[in-house]
């Protein structure tokens, strides 16, 4: 299982890079951040300053969407990392959650999605690619190389994945949930054709060590809420009892009512209280070592290749060190 950790590119930009180092330095083969234009930084600028600052790190959005850059530019800026930093980048992508609806747009719809994923691929590996009826080809790509994994949860979502995807992204840890998920997306890749063991399987979650429960269970409770907006979305579209989505996955939000998007991914934001301790449980990786490693092996179990840590909390290098020297070996015998 390879390891990668996830921050927000909050200010200043030298604490980004400087924790990238330092999991790099603990056995982290991924540096991911959020995209989000408007609440935080320009995370591909702050990719060069990372790939700069590392030797085999590998970054990437978790995640970007098609509809906050256009395809070329967003194809442009990989083959561009990738050209001066030999093939080190993933491209995760989505719909679009806080970057589209911050930005007063709503999220993409699925069917642009997938012209996404191929077009930025072909075009970020050299390839021509049609971006909105327009042939378009970068032609000083190389031996370009651009990995895209997407990001999903319900069953259309999934299906694409299957169909499309380098890699599935499912941001939560619970193991019922996986198995369900990757389960979905291994179906629609035989269906269409492709080996499933082809598409590489990053689970991504906060991870707090430590022995007091209560208090990392509220440092990442704001996961719960940002996976309830899109099991909303889920709701909406399916309806709560459809059968089409667990409702291991979508009971909890019963209680949810609205999202504030300034404190989104954030450690006390107040739209979370409808999260129960429960969620935040199955959702994420809590307690001592022994508890992140027995989970950790069981998601193994079902085909998980990379676990993301969420390192959004009051205790990031900790996390970060106690990884590399305890859990990370862990997974590695």
């Amino acid at each position: 299982m390879d390891f990668g950790l996830v921050l927000q590119t909050d200010p200043p930009a030298s604490r980004v890079v400087s924790l990238m180092k330092r999991a790099e330095r603990n056995g982290f083969t991924h540096g991911w951040t959020f995209d989000s234009a408007v609440l935080w930084q320009e995370p591909f600028v702050i990719y060069s300053q990372i790939l700069a600052n590392t030797t085999k790190l590998k970054v990437g959005p978790m995640v970007t969407n098609p509809g906050t850059r256009t395809w070329e530019v967003t194809a442009s800026t990989f083959a561009t990392l990738n050209d001066m930093y030999g093939n080190r980048t993933v491209c995760g992508i989505g719909r679009g959650d806080s970057a589209m609806r911050v930005a007063g747009r709503r999220p993409n719809t699925l069917a642009r999605l997938g012209e996404a994923i191929d077009a930025i691929r072909d075009l970020a590996e050299g390839r021509e690619a049609e971006v909105d009826g327009q042939p378009l080809r970068i032609p000083w790509v190389r031996d370009g190389r651009l990995p895209v994994w997407m990001a999903a949860y319900g069953p259309k979502a999934l299906a694409l994945a299957g169909r499309k995807a380098d890699g599935f992204i499912l941001q939560l840890a619970d193991p019922y949930l996986t198995e369900w998920m990757v389960k979905a997306v291994r179906a629609a890749a035989v269906e269409a054709g492709r080996d499933p063991a082809s598409v590489t399987v990053c689970v991504a979650a906060p991870a707090y060590v430590g022995d007091d429960l209560a208090h990392a269970r509220e440092q990442c409770r704001w996961f719960g809420g940002m996976v309830g907006n899109h099991v909303a979305d889920l709701v909406a579209r399916y309806g709560e009892h459809s059968g089409l989505v667990p409702e291991a996955l979508t009971s909890y939000i019963k209680e949810r009512h609205g999202y504030d998007y300034s404190h989104h991914g954030r450690a006390g934001n107040p739209s979370t209280d409808f999260v129960p301790d429960e969620i935040v449980d199955r959702f994420c990786l809590l307690g001592p070592v022994e508890a992140h490693i027995e989970k950790l092996r069981a998601l193994r179990e079902l085909g998980v290749d990379q676990f993301a840590v969420y390192d959004m909390h009051d205790a990031q290098e900790t996390t970060i060190d106690a990884y590399g020297a305890e859990i990370i070996p862990a997974l590695h015998p």
